[in-house]
């Protein structure tokens, strides 16, 4: 009741419960308190642990619940959501059927373009998949000390489960292993260390601690049983309430919810009617208990997909009554499902029959989410054709003074300018929109095309090199994928004016040397080697001595989600090594170019205007909100004070209050924040 609590109150974004996801911290505890001691109970007593009947006593129990949630979610999702959405949740559905959701959501969440995808309505099913994990190894992992006592000692099996020390040694090591791997995977690869069963491993093993020493606890007296469950509640309360989104969890912070689990139920096996027992035994409490494994399944999918259902977000009010809701679902789901099923004499007598029933309903919920996906729809603009923009440069004769090529450049961006304007009023997606919405995705491969765009695991860079190779004229593109994103639009230059054009860039590696906040950021250069390829390129560019480098990075690193990164745009940090890195460009002999940051749109554009082909007015960007006005002054002035120069973009993204997602039939944005090649090019 207190986990299930916890996460229902911050999914529905209550004031003061910004850190109610540790319910889940909470939930793992109890849940290997559970099935330790009931694995236990059985070895202590058979000598063994019967798999079959173990593992059907969980299919029966868990799976047809989970899947028919999973099927509902699946159907509401494929009608509510925006077409370009439906499709990677109908994998994240078949994902959370087969309980691998965790480790597909570490796929997403590690994936330089993927982090930023809206919240899917299987999300909430990733710690399911750890319980799944942990049924299925857990059980190994007592018979198999089970075995190696036996080995040891030569005994007969009652005698290999005659002592519970060996027992607590094994689970302790497991507790300080896993804490260890979560501790410095939340520093190096926070998705790995939130979602993966290793780094989850020790609040499960803590719980099984609990379950073997329940005697031990039962030495408390009745008086300090009661101050330990008290304190344990109070720190569970405590990491709702003072835990935050932005907190490095789990690791260190995880360690208050844990081990509050911990006192709350070893207090419990002392005096269950003393203390904070009295409170958790109370009916409303139990009546919570009975239904909250219902109540998870359905409270996030309720919470998310209502509101599309109504056409806008719901307020305070209205987000409990949708938990609300879900707690009625889930007592309907226990009375009509979960009972009969988990209570049927024949079912329950019969470990196959209990799991061809879980087996038959995974294959019923992916079998959903298969046929779901050959029904989801092309989204096709349905708006007139839009004549394309086109820009022409007024040709400046060869000798001519800066003040001529300055007034082309004048002449030109008034042009974008214009059609930026224009553009900020387009009611409905143009059918001839360029590229088509359903191609949106392929951008990024282009952009990656031939490795020239290292990817985060990536070292070293290959010759990248385009326009006439043989040219005395180098000019280097340098930065992250958001460099990348220029190069079609400098290649269509390099060609023209006879340049040698080379692109260096690798995903998520600013070229400046930040000073990093992660304390393990060594370790993670281990991984994503970016101070090794930002001195290959420097010793690359003084070898090379171009005429011109120009610089384009990313500016949400500090928003990311990926609190391994360590960085914060346009802090002093971050300016001072702006001007020191074009210091250092000058100093190659180069003459230095920074470009100015594209407008944020905070959202998948692409999958915004699928949802909204007759109104793109809903996926236009504020201007206010769109840009850093203030930070792209301080970068202004950041490189003019290390001897480069600095082009603000924004006037050929934005109008005066609005920034529109097309241009005349132009997409702008392929993604969350990388700009169409198309788009580049027409620039």
């Amino acid at each position: 009741a207190v986990a299930v609590l916890a996460v229902v109150l911050f999914h529905a974004e209550v004031p003061g419960v910004g850190g109610g996801f540790v319910g889940v911290d909470v939930f793992f505890v109890i849940s290997g308190f559970l099935i330790t001691g009931l694995i236990w109970r059985e070895a202590n007593t058979t000598g063994t642990v019967r798999l079959r009947r173990f593992y059907g006593a969980r299919a029966r129990r868990l799976l047809p619940a989970s899947a028919m949630v999973g099927v509902v979610t699946a159907v509401a999702a494929a009608v509510l959501l925006p077409p370009l959405q439906v499709s990677s949740v109908l994998h994240d559905g078949i994902a959370s059927a087969l309980y691998v959701s965790n480790y597909w959501f570490i796929h997403s969440g590690v994936d330089y373009f993927g982090g930023h995808m809206p919240a899917s309505p299987f999300q909430h099913y990733w710690s399911l998949g750890v319980e799944e994990q942990f049924y299925l190894v857990w059980p190994v992992l007592i018979i198999g000390t089970a075995w190696l006592l036996r080995r040891v000692r030569r005994g007969t099996r009652a005698q290999a489960t005659a002592s519970q020390r060996p027992y607590l040694v094994v689970l302790a090591l497991v507790s300080l292993t896993s804490f260890a791997m979560s501790l410095v995977l939340s520093y190096v690869t926070p998705a790995v260390a939130f979602f993966s069963l290793p780094t989850r491993a020790w609040q499960l093993a803590l719980g099984g601690v609990v379950a073997l020493s329940a005697g031990q606890w039962r030495r408390l007296t009745p008086r300090a049983a009661a101050i330990a469950g008290w304190i344990g509640l109070g720190m569970i309360v405590l990491g709702c309430t003072q835990i935050t989104a932005i907190t490095r969890n789990p690791g260190m912070a995880a360690l208050l919810p844990t081990l509050g689990a911990v006192l709350v139920i070893g207090a419990g096996c002392a005096t269950p009617d003393h203390g904070c027992g009295r409170f958790l035994a109370v009916s409303p409490m139990q009546k919570i208990g009975r239904f909250s494994y219902s109540w998870y399944l359905w409270h996030w999918p309720v919470l998310m997909l209502v509101p599309l259902l109504v056409g806008h977000p719901f307020g305070l009010p209205a987000r409990l009554g949708l938990a609300v809701l879900s707690a009625g679902l889930a007592a309907l789901t226990l009375r009509f499902l979960e009972n009969p099923l988990r209570f049927a004499p024949r079912i329950r007598n019969s470990p196959w029959l209990s799991m061809g029933l879980g087996v038959a309903a995974t294959a019923i919920a992916v079998c959903a989410s298969l046929v779901l996906l050959t029904f989801v729809p092309t989204p096709t603009g349905r708006g007139a054709e839009v004549v394309p923009v086109t820009i022409s440069a007024r040709p400046v004769p060869p000798g001519s003074g800066i003040a001529d090529y300055d007034s082309a450049v004048r002449q030109v961006f008034a042009q974008a300018q214009a059609a930026v304007s224009a553009s900020a009023a387009i009611k409905a997606v143009p059918s001839n929109l360029v590229p088509p919405l359903a191609a949106a995705a392929d951008e990024q491969k282009a952009m990656v095309a031939n490795g020239c765009l290292r990817g985060i695991s990536q070292g070293g860079q290959p010759e990248c090199a385009t326009g006439d190779l043989s040219s005395a004229t180098r000019v280097v593109l340098v930065g992250d994928s958001h460099a990348a994103m220029w190069n079609p639009a400098f290649q269509q230059i390099a060609i023209e004016r006879r340049w040698r054009l080379e692109m260096l860039a690798k995903g998520a590696c600013p070229l400046m040397e930040l000073p990093s906040k992660n304390p393990l950021r060594h370790l993670v250069e281990q991984s994503v080697h970016c101070e090794q390829w930002r001195g290959d390129i420097m010793a690359r560019l003084r070898a090379e001595h171009p005429q011109l480098v120009v610089v384009s990075m990313w500016r949400g690193y500090d928003v990311s989600g990926d609190q391994s990164f360590g960085i914060v745009s346009y802090d002093a940090a971050w300016l001072d090594s702006l001007t020191r890195l074009v210091q250092q460009l000058r100093g190659t002999g180069a003459k230095v170019l920074v470009l100015g940051p594209v407008p944020d749109p905070h959202f998948v554009v692409p999958i915004c205007l699928s949802g909204n082909l007759d109104d793109v007015s809903a996926c236009t960007l504020s201007r206010s909100t769109a840009v850093n006005a203030d930070g792209i002054a301080a970068e202004s002035v950041a490189t003019a004070a290390g001897g480069g120069q600095y082009a603000d973009l924004t006037e050929l993204f934005c109008a005066a209050n609005r920034c529109p997602v097309i241009v005349g039939n132009t997409l702008v944005y392929f993604d969350w924040g990388h700009a169409t090649l198309e788009y580049t090019g027409l620039l």
